[in-house]
């Protein structure tokens, strides 16, 4: 018996109903796997590494060891250093909003101090956000800090102004330290803090005569005695004006140039007595740091590249002059890895130019040569 045209028309509606809802749940488990695979990826538990600066440009090393709740509430340590052998540890406490991609973070109080007389601690609140790149995460934003403890001596009060700036940390397998328990089921850390410098409970500052000016929960870097010789190299960039006279002699080589492979970039010959370098950020100013050895001896640590050059001066000539080897070492990968430079080079009438990329398994190196200009 042919149908009515009223229950085709009710059973058209029907498919209609029945598609449409198919659809809608298809939507629905799509945006359900989706939102499950951000929720994964906005898991802010982990060890972070990068560097912090202040506002007048002074950059420290920086890592965080942190653990996310369920709840997005996150508690961890932070290291603030120049080396594993001068460092502040915090602890801290904040929340992780993934609706935002943001991470308030506020240190509570110093657990280990090893530091200089001449610095006084410092407890940072960051305000951070959460980036993915690929396979690459990243926390990024700003700090404030105020000053842990009274010091008359200094002329400080707790919990006055200590200073801000930025904050750039990437997700990293290792700890430049230890791995706090709390993470313990994640990658075994490549250094370990000696026996005896595990908990301290500071700062201790020693009174004396002189006063300098404090720093972030940081030691003042050491300084290296050089003894002068004939054969001098020097070193300028466009804050340090004063020439470095470094001894040429057979010494260990660090171990950053030990474990590392040094890949030669380039050989240059040159026939004049002076020979200027420029390092330039190749590209997009991404926060690349490195820093700079001649001859197997640190003479810029923790350099940022940017559009304006750090400047090395070489002296070179006949005798133990003739040859000098300058190596580019990454101390970060910036935001965009590699660690990428221009190198300019004059030379006399001629100039060069050398692209230079290292990253943390190879450091870059440019060998220069002193050929005595014939005779006319």
């Amino acid at each position: 018996m042919p149908q009515s045209k009223y229950s085709i028309v009710t059973e058209l509606l029907f498919l209609r109903f029945v598609e449409h809802e198919i659809m809608r749940l298809t939507f629905l488990f799509t945006l359900l796997i989706l939102c499950s695979i951000c929720a994964l990826a906005q898991d802010v538990t982990g060890i972070w590494r990068g560097t912090f600066t202040s506002v007048n440009g002074d950059q420290y090393r920086l890592e965080f060891q942190v653990k996310q709740e369920n709840t997005n509430h996150v508690t961890g340590v932070s290291y603030s250093y120049l080396d594993v052998r001068f460092y502040g540890k915090a602890i801290m406490t904040g929340n992780f909003s993934k609706s935002r991609n943001v991470l308030n973070i506020q240190e509570i109080r110093t657990v280990e101090l090893k530091m200089s007389s001449f610095s006084v601690a410092c407890i940072m609140k960051y305000n951070l956000e959460y980036s993915r790149s690929g396979n690459e995460e990243f926390l990024e934003g700003t700090f404030t800090s105020k000053y842990e403890k009274s010091d008359s001596f200094f002329g400080i009060r707790e919990g006055a102004d200590c200073g801000g700036g930025t904050v750039y940390l990437r997700k990293v397998p290792t700890s430049d330290f230890y791995v706090e328990p709390f993470l313990r089921d994640k990658p075994v850390s490549k250094n370990t803090i000696p026996n005896n410098t595990t908990n301290k409970v500071g700062p201790l500052v020693k009174k004396n005569n002189t006063t300098t000016k404090p720093v972030v929960k940081q030691p003042v870097k050491p300084s290296v005695k050089v003894t002068p010789k004939t054969d001098t190299i020097t070193r300028v960039n466009e804050t340090i004006d004063n020439p470095v006279t470094i001894e040429k002699k057979t010494i260990p080589t660090p171990q950053v140039l030990r474990t590392r492979e040094n890949e030669l970039a380039k050989t240059i010959l040159v026939n004049t007595n002076k020979v200027t370098i420029k390092l330039y950020d190749n590209g997009e100013i991404d926060d690349d740091t490195i820093s700079i050895y001649i001859d197997k001896q640190l003479v810029l640590s923790r350099q940022r590249l940017s559009t304006v050059p750090i400047t090395l001066t070489l002296e070179m000539g006949e005798g133990d002059n003739a040859e000098h080897e300058v190596v580019m070492v990454a101390e970060n990968l910036g935001k965009i890895p590699p660690n990428t430079s221009l190198m300019i080079i004059d030379a006399g009438e001629k100039r060069y130019q050398v692209q230079i990329t290292s990253t943390e398994q190879k450091n870059a190196m440019v060998r220069f040569k002193y050929q005595k200009p014939s005779a006319p």
